[in-house]
């Protein structure tokens, strides 16, 4: 059974950071393709970073280019995405996905995703 659950979100000011942690079930960073994508209150979900079941390629939405990271660890079955630099229009509620098709990921056409954390981003 595929399950992911996502920590890390909060409020922060713009301009700070945070680290969003996936954990997910076992293996299943080695057998799917993993992403996170967000989902702003009225707005379609986006997909802002995918990275492959193997590490060798990772995607990011040109929106946040130089300013999010996406890793994992399989050994510890977690995926992170590093926040730097946030800004106002980063606020939504994040989830991790996992899917088996890249392409799909990156349409935000996932096959599981977990429940979500709350980014806000304010001042």
């Amino acid at each position: 059974q595929v399950r992911m659950v996502e920590s890390g979100g909060g409020l922060v000011q713009p301009g700070g950071s945070l680290r969003l942690s996936c954990a997910a079930s076992r293996s299943v960073l080695s057998s799917y393709d993993m992403a996170w994508f967000r989902q702003a209150p009225g707005k379609e979900r986006e997909t802002v970073a995918a990275i492959g079941w193997s590490g060798d390629s990772a995607w990011l939405v040109d929106s946040v280019k130089g300013r999010f990271t996406i890793s994992k660890d399989n050994a510890k079955d977690t995926m992170y995405l590093q926040m730097n630099s946030l800004k106002p229009e980063d606020t939504a509620v994040y989830y991790c996905a996992a899917g088996s098709s890249w392409y799909k990921l990156l349409s935000a056409d996932f096959d599981y995703w977990g429940q979500g954390t709350q980014v806000t981003v304010s001042s």
